[in-house]
């Protein structure tokens, strides 16, 4: 009885040991970076200075945020220069640190390895990332939005600036390299189809990702846009997303359109400037003055989408402060 027993136990251990080996060796499998050269053009370059400052917002993880002044907004000098990071305070499994996009962080990038990280999650190494950068929402983009981000990231000021390497805790060291997949991507639709294209702003912006719950790195099922996600800063407090759901007691269910905009437009008006945040005083991660560039047209579609949303009844304590 005792040798079956340590036969089984031996099959069991080659069994996981090769499964462990399977999916540290070989995964991510999403194919090679795609052979291609992004020309950089006004047109692009205008688009994606605008979808990677107020839509895809990704000068607000590669920049240095100033968190003494309301939501954190981009220190001017910083933009791409990565080294923002979002470990297990925040109730991620690990520590993870956002990546120098400048030209002098990857001038040994092709474009196409580029556009592999961006819309599978496989960096040039073909290394799995985490998806705090929600590459599975941007794999769904357009491809010449796609393009665009890239001409606009290439005109970035280079700055030298060396990051500390991710690093995720035990089994996300593991898991992590079953997550990246290869997306389908979508063509951008008309703004006269409203819902449709707020459904597509609504993904490029990314808002699924910090208005649901989490645990353990995973949204929670039948919460998603329904807020509560925790973000823990310290001794300022613990600040949680707002519901985003169309129920009328504990989400936008009777907001109108106008009260939407008029949120972001506190933001967008030229006289607004930041305040200190003072111990105790509400803070947020929310990058106010990011979103608050995107057009009216933008955000009107994204609310009209939000509002075809189930409503999720789930009330949320914004902040606890410390």
């Amino acid at each position: 009885m005792k040798k079956v027993l340590l036969i089984l136990v031996i099959a069991l251990v080659a069994i996981i040991g090769g499964l462990l080996s399977y999916v540290k060796l070989l995964l991510p499998d999403v194919g090679p970076a795609p052979d291609i050269q992004v020309e950089i053009t006004p047109a692009r370059l205008k688009r994606g200075e605008y979808l990677a400052n107020a839509v895809c917002v990704c000068m607000d993880c590669h920049s240095k945020r100033d968190w003494t002044k309301f939501s954190g907004p981009p220190v001017e000098g910083t933009f791409g220069q990565g080294g923002e990071v979002f470990n297990q305070d925040f109730g991620f499994p690990g520590s993870f640190i956002s990546k120098n996009i400048t030209p002098a962080g990857i001038k040994d990038w092709s474009d196409g390895e580029i556009f592999r990280t961006i819309t599978t999650g496989v960096n040039k190494y073909g290394k799995a990332l985490f998806p705090i950068m929600p590459y599975m929402h941007y794999g769904q983009m357009d491809q010449e939005d796609l393009y665009s981000i890239i001409a606009y990231i290439r005109s970035l000021r280079p700055i030298e600036k060396a990051n500390e390497e991710s690093k995720p805790d035990f089994p996300m060291n593991f898991i992590l390299n079953t997550i990246p997949s290869k997306q389908e991507m979508t063509k951008l639709p008309s703004p006269a189809d409203k819902l449709a294209y707020g459904k597509y702003m609504w993904n490029a912006s990314g808002c699924t990702e910090c208005h649901t719950k989490q645990e353990k790195g995973k949204q929670v099922p039948g919460m998603e846009m329904a807020g509560g996600f925790e973000f823990n800063l310290g001794p300022m407090g613990i600040v949680r997303s707002t519901n985003l759901t169309p129920d009328v007691e504990t989400g936008i269910g009777s907001w109108t359109e106008q009260n939407f905009l008029d949120r972001f437009h506190v933001y967008s008006d030229s006289a607004y400037v930041p305040h200190t945040v003072e111990k105790g005083a509400m803070q947020t991660v929310m990058p106010w003055v990011m979103y608050a560039k995107m057009t009216d047209e933008d955000l009107s579609a994204i609310f009209a989408y939000l509002k075809t949303l189930p409503p999720v009844k789930n009330q949320v304590e914004k902040f606890t402060a410390r």
